[in-house]
């Protein structure tokens, strides 16, 4: 698999695969044996303003990626994504799947896929899913935070809290699961109501190319039911 690795600044890389399909870039490349000319260089900013070089399958589907990225934003309303237990808070956008593939479109946001599941407005009658990117080598996305890459767990504890705009929600479970079988995963792709679902790669600890994503399971809160006061009675009143 043809996958690009250079650097621009020392040790910071951007490795974040595409959490459902393979790559069609990588596929083709792989195809060929390793033989496909490499695609251009492009440079993206990490959160820490850092130019980094994504690996060919971190970056979007040549087919329709236009249409795509003309749907995407990376923050809507001024709604932001949060895990206050492990200090992240980045804006949230949406975006759109293409051909299948679901490459987040910025390095510094997460974003609710609207090809899946159901909207923040029809959260309490289905699964809500975002994805967002992690990086390796050094590199700063929102995933990274999501992520304990040397004991390859999530970071966020069962019980912890995520703001997804105006929601909120309480992790229920947390899940690796390879590339490869991550497609075909019925547990993820289930909808049931007040469903949560955040896909992010897992970085792997020597540094190379990911190839788990992680998985974090949430339940919405409900708000609690407004206490509504006794009206005041006028003194004398029986």
């Amino acid at each position: 698999m043809l996958l690009i690795v250079a650097l621009l600044i020392p040790a910071v890389a951007a490795a974040a695969r595409s959490p459902l399909l393979p790559h069609p870039a990588a596929a083709a490349a792989q195809a060929s044996g390793g033989g496909a000319a490499a695609p251009a260089v492009v440079q993206v900013l990490d959160m820490d303003g850092n130019l980094v070089v994504p690996d060919v399958d971190a970056m979007p589907v040549p087919q329709a990626s236009a249409k795509a990225e003309a749907q995407a934003t990376p923050q809507v309303d001024g709604q932001r994504f949060a895990v206050p237990a492990v200090g992240l808070n980045v804006p949230l956008g949406v975006m759109s799947a293409v051909k299948g593939v679901v490459v987040p479109p910025g390095f510094t946001s997460a974003y609710v896929v609207r090809d899946f599941g159901v909207s923040l407005a029809d959260a309490a009658s289905g699964t809500v899913y975002i994805a967002t990117h992690s990086l390796r080598g050094g590199g700063k996305a929102p995933g990274n935070w999501l992520i304990d890459i040397p004991d390859q767990r999530s970071a966020v504890s069962v019980g912890a809290l995520i703001t997804v705009g105006p929601l909120t929600y309480r992790v229920t479970g947390t899940s690796v699961v390879p590339k490869p079988q991550l497609a075909a995963d019925k547990d993820v792709w289930r909808s049931a109501p007040g469903r949560l679902i955040v896909i992010t790669c897992l970085q792997n600890r020597q540094g190379t190319p990911s190839t788990n994503n992680m998985v974090l399971m949430g339940t919405l809160q409900t708000s609690p039911t407004p206490t509504t006061a006794p009206t005041p009675q006028a003194a004398g009143a029986s």
